[in-house]
């Protein structure tokens, strides 16, 4: 179901009234810019910040469904979501043509391959801890013996290979390997983004979320880098209008994300 439909049964349904048509249709070069096969291919990882799988139906559901399926709405044109599990598989996407909008949090080096929006959401990232491991706060995980888990080349792998001092890194290539970390006890903390945090603590007896922050990492869209500049732009517009419109903040609450909230508008 798209945002729209699902706005329209109530939720906010006549705020949505009153901005209907802030983004008009595009022409078709832009149309062809952005979607050049014709379907709209959105890339994205599989994790509980971007969308996940019904455990029942398989059906994906998540903050970058409902985006994605609202931007091919508007362009008038099918939703055809492309899944990652690791972030260096993505952004190979990126130059070999596999997809032509992404859902990625925003870096310099990712932005090497992705022309990026505005960030459309802000992600804390924090640890989680496994149980029976006797760290109480952040300050405690930089030890000597300490293993962290991160997602490779994910923006706390940047961030910590820079800050830690003594504990080690163990580093994952999907978003799956890096949660079973915990289970395997081949790590004694995970750090990512608080959503699947809190998600994988619920499952975890005994693993907790440790209260802060490492970092604040904005969530953007983009499309491949040297894409026609219309695709860029008109993209931008879009996660403008996005969240003016209140389609931001209400596919963050129905997807039930702890530790994400919408950017400000540029």
């Amino acid at each position: 179901m798209r945002i729209r439909d699902w706005l329209s049964a109530g939720v906010i349904g006549l705020f949505i009234g009153g901005c209907t048509g802030m983004q008009t249709a595009p022409s078709p070069e832009t149309k062809a810019a952005v979607a050049p096969t014709g379907k709209l291919r959105v890339a994205f990882l599989l994790a509980p910040l971007y969308a996940i799988k019904d455990p029942t139906t398989g059906e994906l559901k998540g903050v970058a469904v409902d985006l994605g399926n609202e931007l091919a709405w508007r362009l008038g044109v099918p939703f055809d979501p492309v899944v990652y599990a690791g972030v260096p598989a993505l952004i190979g996407g990126a130059k070999s043509g596999e997809w032509d909008v992404v859902l990625l949090g925003i870096s310099a080096e990712r932005a090497a391959a992705i022309d990026f929006s505005a960030p459309y959401g802000e992600l804390e990232t924090g640890y989680l801890v496994r149980a029976g491991v006797p760290i109480a706060t952040a300050s405690d995980v930089d030890k000597a013996g300490v293993r962290v888990g991160v997602l490779e080349k994910a923006m706390a792998d940047i961030l910590l290979s820079r800050t830690l001092k003594n504990a080690i890194l163990v580093r994952t290539t999907s978003v799956n390997e890096l949660f079973a970390l915990l289970g395997s006890g081949k790590a004694d903390a995970i750090a990512t983004g608080k959503p699947g945090l809190f998600a994988v603590a619920a499952k975890e007896p005994g693993s907790r979320v440790l209260d802060g922050r490492i970092l604040v990492e904005p969530i953007g869209m983009g499309v491949p880098k040297g894409r026609n500049a219309a695709a860029a732009v008109y993209l931008g517009k879009f996660v403008e209008d996005a969240k003016a419109e209140g389609l931001v903040k209400s596919a963050i609450e129905r997807a039930g994300l702890r530790g994400v909230v919408v950017a400000p508008l540029k």
